[in-house]
């Protein structure tokens, strides 16, 4: 429990709630209030501070409005974790947390083969039923989940182990497998989370979600990897730059 110190000037023209709001985000942007740290509840903050609830819960108010803090059902009030923006590239998420300093976790959920539905058998260019990998992995950085993660690739692709993935993230591996990935399609989504990838993304069920959909494939023009993923909207954007023609 983070008590961050507070010093108000009573006699001041600027409200007491924004006083409140402006210290407590000097704060957070300095690093002393870290992301995921947990503050007083409103009763404790107006105490300490001598305020009104309603003051202390406008200052509240203000900073999640701000994208700065967030209201969790069970916990109470959070710094929000920095946001990942991925760039629209052919990269993978683990390639680029760690290109953007971040410390990527990885749980893999499962690993095997699997008959090819009709969906992933259209995507790799497979006959229906036809045997290919299955991976699906859960993403984390600080300790907190960021995506979930599904992709099937052509059966004897690459040879991997679990302990492999939770050290590694795809793309290095199927590079390291010597398969030059060269160009991918993909679809960008959203839709809220199901009862499973709520309780795997500590969100509540029907929290809308980011969805991404990509075909990738390799220089010989071959379908090497399908994946489907969800990634928590409040931790997560796309980001590209459009040019004019």
């Amino acid at each position: 429990m983070h008590k961050p110190a507070v010093t108000l000037d009573r006699g001041s023209p600027v409200p007491l709630y924004f006083q409140v709001a402006q210290q407590l985000e000097a704060a957070i942007r300095a690093g002393e209030l870290p992301p995921g740290s947990r503050l007083e509840n409103e009763l404790e903050l107006a105490a300490r501070y001598r305020l009104s609830r309603p003051t202390v819960r406008q200052a509240i108010q203000h900073l999640v409005d701000k994208g700065l803090l967030v209201r969790r059902r069970g916990v109470g009030t959070q710094v929000v974790q920095s946001q990942v923006r991925r760039p629209l590239e052919l990269s993978s998420l683990y390639d680029d947390l760690v290109a953007a300093g971040e410390e990527p976790g990885t749980r893999v959920l499962e690993l095997g083969p699997v008959p090819a539905g009709g969906e992933a058998a259209d995507r790799l260019g497979v006959p229906v039923g036809t045997e290919v990998l299955r991976l699906r992995r859960l993403r984390l950085t600080g300790g907190e989940p960021l995506a979930l993660m599904t992709n099937l690739l052509p059966a004897g692709l690459i040879d991997v182990t679990a302990a492999h993935l939770e050290e590694h993230g795809l793309y290095e591996t199927l590079r390291a497998a010597g398969v030059n990935l060269r160009i991918a399609h993909q679809t960008i989504g959203a839709r809220g989370a199901t009862t499973a990838e709520a309780r795997l993304l500590d969100e509540r069920r029907g929290t809308p979600l980011l969805t991404m959909t990509r075909t990738a494939f390799d220089d010989k023009g071959e379908a090497v990897e399908y994946g489907t993923h969800v990634y928590r909207a409040d931790r997560y954007t796309f980001s590209h730059t459009l040019v004019g023609k």
